[in-house]
């Protein structure tokens, strides 16, 4: 069993920068797929960014411009940088990752975007 461990969420004013960390308890080269959805109220739960198994990035078009998805091999961690962030940015964000042939979810994070 993989355990995904999230950190860095919480309160953020508009305008503002946040980073959001996932630690795999497995190596991350190991994951076919790592990376970052998020969840609002009523919504469903929408892919943000990820990486391949070859390292290359990719973004959702929503949010291409602002968050920048970026990982510490050495750390063994991922991490998202979400910049001018804005109120629809509020959301639980759950770092994901493909272990073949299962897939895993973090707990989720909360990140509140309000003034």
């Amino acid at each position: 069993q993989v355990q995904l461990v999230e950190s860095g969420g919480g309160w953020v004013q508009p305008g503002g920068s946040l980073r959001l960390s996932c630690a795999p308890s497995q190596r991350m080269s190991d994951a076919s797929v790592i990376g970052w959805y998020r969840a609002t109220p009523g919504k469903q739960r929408e892919w943000v960014a990820s990486f391949s198994s070859r390292g290359t990035s990719d973004y959702a078009d929503s949010v291409r411009q602002r968050l920048t998805i970026s990982r510490d091999v050495a750390k063994n961690t991922m991490y998202l940088q979400i910049d001018s962030v804005k109120f629809e940015d509020t959301a639980v964000y759950y770092c994901y990752a493909r272990f073949p042939p299962d897939d895993y979810w973090g707990q989720g994070i909360q990140v509140t975007v309000s003034s």
